[in-house]
């Protein structure tokens, strides 16, 4: 039984705007060190997937520019979406492809832009996740809470269904959307809930009957693509088919009401790096708490995110501030308002402002 790895990369970040844009996302910037986010998520599979076992979702505009990052990847290996439809379209997509080559397989639906220091732990688990897939089970990977966070999905755990390779193995009993800072502060206090990581491992053919249960319009969508798969035919069948397909996260069109989830709550120094508040995290910061990145001079400067190119950017008296400058915007918060740049972004595209998306 084959074990497969996919990646989804279709994501535009619109929370880390203005650096990451639709012709530049999140997944091709260098944020952490000298790779970037895309590159780091293939260099952590390496040990554990082949080249030809990793597969890539992406859409047109960013599929030379990912190959090039990762060159050792087979072209075949990238699966072109003509058009955002959220997870649940896109692991369908990689699940028919992955479904021609080996009914039998096992895919771990992993994504481009997330962060996660203790590689080796990954794999590990990762490792000890197929295995509970082999056995029946829809798996997804629990991140222990570092804090109450209201920007997460949460699971609950239900009973033990052992360890394996050393990981604990629990029933999942629900999952609940992002709470309130005092639900919050309840789920974490009780030790019974991790974040939904939106990492999943599964056989092939259970999810596919997922598919069909609980998405039957997107699987009929699906199996008519299918029967095109190498065949001239393929390409203008998949444009036609995905041009009816509903908009749907895989948490919600299949997780939440399958038949058998299992949860491995895990600690991977794990971040979606969602926002420049988690990103701030993730990097050195000074004695004043100030993360900065390129040329910057400030006087009574504090717990502040600054963030350059080339211009010098210099900042006298703020305190709790996030600044991100770019050649062709600049964007300037509190701290706890950076959450609500996807206003900005909302905002241009109303304004038609596609020349800064």
């Amino acid at each position: 039984m084959a074990y497969y790895a996919l990646i989804m990369a279709g994501g535009v970040g619109t929370r880390l705007w203005p650096l990451s844009r639709r012709e530049r996302p999140k997944q091709s910037l260098r944020l952490i060190g000298d790779r970037t986010m895309f590159e780091h998520a293939v260099d952590r599979l390496a040990s554990l997937f082949s080249p030809e076992e990793i597969l890539v979702v992406t859409d047109s505009r960013h599929v030379d520019d990912l190959a090039t990052q990762a060159p050792e990847l087979p072209p075949e290996n990238f699966i072109i979406e003509p058009e955002g439809r959220g997870t649940a379209p896109c692991v369908g997509l990689a699940a028919i492809h992955l479904r021609r080559r080996d009914p039998e397989a096992v895919m771990a639906v992993l994504t481009a832009d997330h962060y996660i220091a203790d590689a080796e732990r990954f794999r590990k688990v990762l490792a000890a996740a197929e295995q509970v897939a082999q056995d029946g089970h829809l798996v997804t990977l629990g991140i222990q809470p570092s804090s109450a966070s209201t920007g997460y999905g949460y699971i609950k755990q239900g009973k033990s269904l052992g360890k394996v390779g050393g990981f604990p193995v629990l029933k999942v009993d629900r999952f609940t959307e992002k709470p309130s800072p005092e639900t919050a502060l309840r789920m974490v206090e009780s030790g019974d809930y991790t974040w939904n990581s939106g990492m999943f491992i599964w056989r092939i053919d259970q999810v596919m009957e997922e598919f069909e249960r609980q998405m039957p319009e997107l699987y009929v969508a699906l199996a008519e693509v299918e029967g095109t798969l190498r065949t001239p035919g393929y390409e203008p069948t998949l444009k036609r088919v995905w041009d009816r397909v509903v908009k749907q996260a895989i948490d919600y069109g299949i997780m939440e009401h399958a038949k058998d989830v299992a949860v491995i709550p895990v600690d991977i120094g794990w971040s979606d790096v969602g926002s420049w508040a988690s990103l701030s995290q993730l990097l050195p910061s000074d004695k004043h708490g100030n993360t900065v990145v390129g040329p910057h001079i400030g006087v009574d400067t504090s717990d502040t995110l600054i963030l350059g190119q080339e211009r010098l950017i210099a900042t006298i008296g703020v305190d709790g501030l996030v600044v991100v400058d770019t050649d062709d915007a600049l964007l300037i918060c509190p701290r706890d308002k950076e959450q609500e740049v996807r206003s900005i972004v909302q905002i241009l595209q109303e304004q038609g402002q596609k020349e800064y998306l």
